[in-house]
Formats: structure tokens, sequence, C-alpha cells
């Protein structure tokens, strides 16, 4: 088979691992890169043996040669470039969020109809291992009727500063930014259930506490500490219209004593949790057991599902099948992350 020719737009901290999945796909070349930054564009074409460097995303995608691209750039160019993609004929694995609007979601929706082209999201969450096991179970009903899930992803010291901290660029913070992976991952897991209501609260009240001393952190490559035009945290409650409900809470800064992760849920015939570890649980015999299942990582492996989801994409071009995380998802979750920062500017829930 020919390899597919792939380029990646956007050479920031995220599209290192892009990089090395499509390095170790047999089935992948790594024909170009674009950034903004030429220098930084030039660095990733040398590591990574790409032929061809952009600084302009129009030119590269006016290259017949390239089949697909992985759009790693500021949420605010998602919907645009992605758009522009489909209809110069590329195959699109897009980063999370889909874009910043509900509007926009739909226009990429509608363009990737149009050309006959497939979009991937980039919910990589759904791609790790132990992911994939416990959705199998899901399927074959071993949980029975999940219909409740509460999902946790609190920093104390977590604001990386520089375009995750301008609205402008990002959409949003911790929510739209971490939150969306463990919103996405439960609705996932509990079978994709239609969104129907949410009641949600935002809070600005610690800044992104650049003061604190003695504690590092991941700083964005463009880190200022003077701007920062996002939520510190954010917490939900998410209706479905089978009853199931999703609870959630994120945060970039908290007065807690340790950042925290924690994914759960249950189901009529058991539970399990996903993060920090997977564990099952379950009755046999009148009994609760709490079953470890043994694989290579206990909780989530970072590198290995997005080895997943590059080979995942990579498939589905050469194939022609539709993504496990398609366009249509990238809309749902965009409307629950769009309905949460309503609910929580109103003061009220907000019907979606």
């Amino acid at each position: 088979m020919k390899p597919i020719q792939i380029a990646v737009i956007g050479t920031g901290s995220i599209s290192s691992l892009h990089l090395d999945a499509y390095k170790k796909n047999p089935n992948a070349s790594l024909y170009a890169v674009c950034d903004l930054n030429a220098e930084r564009a030039q660095a990733a074409a040398e590591k990574y043996g790409a032929e061809k460097v952009y600084t302009d995303y129009r030119e590269l995608l006016a290259d017949p040669v390239i089949d697909a691209v992985s759009i790693c750039t500021w949420n605010n160019t998602h919907a645009e470039i992605s758009i522009a993609a489909l209809h110069a004929g590329k195959h699109v694995l897009v980063e999370k969020p889909l874009c910043k609007t509900v509007e926009d979601a739909l226009k990429v929706q509608e363009a990737v109809e149009k050309s006959g082209k497939l979009l991937q999201v980039g919910f990589v969450r759904r791609y790790d291992t132990n992911a994939q096991l416990l959705r199998a179970m899901a399927d074959r009903g071993e949980f029975g009727e999940i219909y409740f899930a509460k999902a946790s992803t609190l920093r104390r010291l977590g604001n990386p500063g520089g375009w995750f901290s301008d609205i402008e660029r990002s959409g949003g913070g911790p929510l739209i930014d971490i939150g969306v992976h463990v919103i996405d991952l439960c609705w996932y897991m509990m079978g994709r259930p239609k969104p129907v209501s949410v009641s949600a609260n935002t809070y600005h009240k610690l800044g992104n506490r650049s003061n604190v001393k003695n504690l590092s952190f991941y700083q964005a490559a463009d880190y200022d500490a003077s701007k920062n035009t996002v939520e510190d945290m954010a917490n939900a409650l998410i209706r479905f219209e089978n009853g199931a409900s999703l609870l959630v809470d994120v945060s970039f800064t908290l007065h807690a004593k340790s950042d925290e992760t924690a994914v759960k849920l249950y189901g009529e015939k058991g539970g399990f949790e996903i993060d920090p570890e997977t564990v099952i649980v379950t009755e046999q015999n009148d009994t609760i057991l709490n079953i470890y299942p043994q694989t290579d990582n206990k909780g989530f492996n970072f590198s290995g599902a997005f080895q997943n989801e590059i080979n995942h994409f990579i498939d589905c071009v050469s194939s022609g099948k539709q993504p496990i995380s398609p366009v249509e998802d990238g809309v749902e979750i965009m409307k629950i992350l769009v309905g949460i920062y309503e609910s929580a500017a109103k003061g009220a829930e907000v019907r979606l």
C-alpha cells in the first residue's frame, strides 16, 4: 500500500505527539509541516524528516501531494482550517475541541458531508487501550444501563498561560481544554446518549496564581503571566434524554492539596473507574467484587493512546471507514461545552 502523505499544521507542544505517532506508523509518510513561526516549523521538519515547510496553511493545502492533515493549532482556527482542508480534498484529524461555537461545528460538519472526506476529532481518551476494553464490555451489556457518571480533572496550579488563558484564541479555560476530555470519555462510555440540558457554574476567583513559588507546572510556549481571561474552575450537571446524568468539575487552579483526576461510571449490573486506574465493580454469588484487569497500564497511557489514535486515522483514510470519533460527536460535545458556559453566565439551567 502506498503510504498516506501527511501534513501537520501547527508545531506547538501537542504536535510532537502527532509527529511521533506518524513517524512510527509504516503506512504514513510525514511530507510537510506548517507553523506561523518559521523557525519552529523548520526545526520540526528537520527533526521528523518532513520534505516541505510552510508558514501559510493555505499554501500547504494547495499542495496536491498531501492526502491528510493533522490540525494542532489554536482552538479559534480549528473550524477555519478544517473547512479549508476538506474543501481542498484532504482528510482531517483535528485536535479537540472541534472549534469554539456550535455554529462553527455545524459548518465543519456540512463541509465533511459535501467533501466526502473524513474528519476525525482528537478525542484521544477514547483510543486508550483500557477505554476500549471497557467500551467493549459495555457493548456486551456487562454493566447494564450506565445511568450516572462522575468526572473530575482538578489542577491546584495548572494554568498554562499563553493562548490557553486567552479566551479569544482558546474559547475558554479548563472546561474546554482538559474538561472536554473527561466529558467526552464519559459520554462515549455511556453510549453517546442525546444531551438535553445543562446546569453549570464557572468561577473567576484566583487568577493564574503566577506568584506561587516552589511548585512547577506546564507553561505554554507563549506564556505571559499578565494575561488571563478564562475561568479558574467550572462544574456542571449534564442531563441526557435517556435519564442518565453526568457530574463534572474541572480546574486550572484551586486551593486543593493535590491535583486530582477521577472518572467513574455506574450501571445497573456493574460499574467501573477509568481514572486514576482501571477497576471494575460487579456482583457474583451475592458478593461485591472489585476487579483489576491485567493490562499493560493501570491508568491512561498518554503516548500509547495517541499512537492508537493516529493508527486509527491512517486506517480510516486507507479503508474509507468512519472513525470512532467522527465530526458528529464533535458537534454534540460542542453543544455541551457551549451549554455549560451559557448556563454559568445565566445562572440557570439551559436546554440544549
